[in-house]
């Protein structure tokens, strides 16, 4: 038997949302607030952002990518590791970015009291990089902007920029938890793949490579 494991993480992702939306002591409750981590121990918080979101812009546009990226790979990773282990590794992946995408932010902030950040933006940054690494080639596009460019170039710029802003320190969006979350994603496809005996690396240059320098077609007047 299967199923689709990203399809129900983002429908109780939708569900916890939408009642975090109208329900301020859930948010409080959930929300990624790194003093209560350090000082009460509540190291659930480091998972339970990633089920709230600030609106529904913001739920809406996690989600759309998630289940976009993430059904793709976890069919990959399905396929490679099987259907019960499957499934357990694929979990964990997404589990796990949440927490590792979220450290440095807690790092940085763990006295702070001031700050709090919600959003699965972390996690959904792992998945679409793991995806880039698995697929370099594929066609994504710039928000409404109807010109499509290799995931691959869109990762390069997205890092690049996830780091700038992060370093200029604007705004309220959580650019380390986008720009930690991408990298882990490339880490564990990485690792994943190593694991299963899947050549990631020699594929991801070789897609590049015929990208770059596709092969002719035949000349008919030579």
């Amino acid at each position: 038997m299967t199923f689709n494991l990203t399809l129900i993480i983002v429908v109780a992702t939708s569900i916890v949302s939408f009642i975090g939306f109208s329900n301020r002591d859930l948010i409080n409750k959930l929300i990624f607030y790194p003093p209560a981590i350090a000082q009460n121990k509540e190291w659930y918080r480091f998972f339970s952002h990633g089920l709230i979101h600030a609106d529904i812009g913001h739920l809406i546009f996690n989600m759309i990518a998630l289940y976009s990226f993430g059904d793709f790979l976890e069919d990959f990773i399905v396929y490679k590791f099987g259907l019960g282990l499957g499934y357990i590794v694929y979990l964990f992946f997404y589990a796990s970015a949440l927490l590792i995408s979220s450290i440095p932010t807690y790092i940085k902030n763990k006295d702070n009291t001031y700050y709090m950040s919600l959003g699965a933006s972390g996690a959904v940054s792992s998945v679409v990089f793991a995806l880039i690494v698995l697929r370099p080639t594929s066609s994504l596009y710039l928000m409404l902007i109807p010109i499509p460019i290799p995931s691959f170039i869109y990762g390069v710029l997205y890092v690049i920029l996830s780091a700038y802003l992060d370093k200029k320190g604007t705004g309220n969006i959580n650019h380390s938890a986008h720009l930690f979350g991408a990298l882990y994603g490339i880490v564990f496809i990485i690792i994943s793949c190593l694991i299963v005996h899947y050549p990631v690396l020699t594929n991801f240059v070789d897609q590049i490579k015929d990208y770059v320098t596709p092969a002719k077609a035949a000349n008919p007047f030579n």
